[in-house]
């Protein structure tokens, strides 16, 4: 029998890691990294589960790695992509140098798009599918002013833009044999942004966020925040504030706080 074939991004350490770990007992693999010495290692390890693996070496801070990513997609043959490559460049938007921005953003919010645009033609076609995104509870955080949290500007910005355009595609594709899922997970213990997390004792490890994000799409989830109990209720009330601002704000003349004639 034919195993479905999963492409996941920044597979070399971490979540990415995690996620063909748990896949290699039902599918072959595409790894995809900067790293090729541990995609190496990695591929003879998942060998042994019996996939077939690829090693696509690429940086997707560069348009020429986003490319030969996007041509491998092209084949038509993949049936599950991970898009979790990232980068933090957690910085105050004034210290971040102009080079970084154009790089982190290419890997955290256009490689994605870029990718999912690459891989939906086969998909469809074959009548089957699987799209995952990585994105993170900060995504949420734009409003958030504790002081605990990471000067984020630049991150919050990519990984917003994942979110919504995860949350919107799922709605484009609902008639569709593709399930599509954006991931959120809060800190987790890896090597990812220095190691940071490894430190935080509530941080969850990458084997779990991976493990909650596939429950998440076999239970038909849109968005899979792995450590939230409640979610759903947290999702409507999400969905209602959305929907507030929306249709309350679409309307014909401008609220009654800017044509008040107080002094």
């Amino acid at each position: 029998m034919t195993r479905p074939l999963a492409l996941i991004t920044g597979a070399s350490s971490g979540i990415g890691a995690a996620y063909a770990r748990l896949l290699a007992d039902d599918h072959d693999l595409v790894l995809v990294a900067r790293r090729a010495d541990r995609l190496a290692d990695l591929a003879q390890e998942l060998r042994t589960h019996g996939a077939a693996v690829e090693v696509l070496p690429a940086d997707l801070m560069a348009h020429d790695g986003i490319a030969a990513v996007t041509d491998r997609l092209a084949a038509g043959d993949v049936r599950m992509l991970i898009s979790n490559a990232g980068a933090g460049g957690y910085a105050p938007l004034v210290d971040v140098d102009p080079a970084d921005i154009d790089r982190l953003l290419t890997l955290n919010a256009v490689a994605p798009v870029r990718l999912v645009h690459a891989a939906l033609p086969g998909m469809l076609a074959a009548g089957e599918g699987a799209i995952v995104t990585v994105a993170s509870l900060l995504a949420f955080s734009a409003g958030l002013t504790d002081s605990r949290a990471p000067r984020r500007t630049l991150y919050v910005a990519a990984k917003a833009a994942v979110l919504g355009f995860t949350r919107t595609l799922a709605g484009e594709l609902a008639d569709t044999p593709v399930r599509v899922q954006v991931v959120c997970p809060g800190v987790v213990a890896t090597e990812w942004n220095s190691g940071a997390g490894r430190s935080i004792p509530s941080a969850m490890s990458p084997e779990g966020v991976a493990a909650a994000s596939l429950a998440g799409l076999r239970l038909g989830e849109t968005v899979c925040a792995p450590g939230l109990e409640g979610q759903d209720s947290a999702l409507d009330a999400l969905l209602a504030a959305e929907a507030a601002f929306v249709r309350g704000g679409n309307q014909p003349t401008p609220a009654a706080r800017y044509t008040d004639s107080r002094d």
